[in-house]
């Protein structure tokens, strides 16, 4: 059992090593995450459709939200497993929250990579990763089999 358990911690090492490389190649570090968090959510704020959100979900608790995201996107570009949420149950019942709101929080995310990221590669892989938690988020919170699936839809 000993062996098992060294061979996972092994091979969780190696995939953290192997992400801050990937990261490192791509002029990405703490520094950005944390740019790029502080940098993102300031512009959500001003939105005229995410800030209303964001801000009637969050109000009294930025900080701790800014934290959050912060820890969220370090444990995904490092692999770091610094971050221990579940994203889907924290956007249940989000008042006023929409699918057609993604869209737009995905285009406010690039605009702020096209201004802050270090080089193409940096932006396309935090894209590639907006990309897939925005369409995780959306399936999980939006989806209807009823729409997809017409034998399902009710006469």
């Amino acid at each position: 059992m000993s062996n098992e358990l060294q061979g996972r911690a092994a091979h969780v090492a190696a995939i953290r090593e192997r992400a801050e490389a990937d990261m490192k190649a791509i002029g990405i570090d703490e520094a950005f995450v944390s740019k790029l968090v502080d940098t993102f959510y300031g512009r959500v704020l001003e939105h005229p459709e995410l800030g209303p959100v964001f801000d009637a979900r969050l109000s009294g608790r930025w900080p701790e939200h800014m934290e959050k995201m912060k820890s969220f996107w370090s444990s995904v570009a490092f692999r770091s497993g610094a971050y221990g949420g579940k994203p889907v149950q924290a956007h249940v019942g989000v008042a006023n929250m929409t699918p057609e709101l993604f869209p737009k929080w995905l285009a406010l995310f690039s605009a702020t990579l096209d201004d802050i990221a270090p080089n193409p590669e940096a932006k396309a892989w935090f894209m590639a990763t907006a990309e897939r938690i925005a369409r995780s988020l959306t399936l999980s919170l939006f989806y209807n089999p009823a729409i997809d699936d017409p034998s399902l839809k009710r006469a």
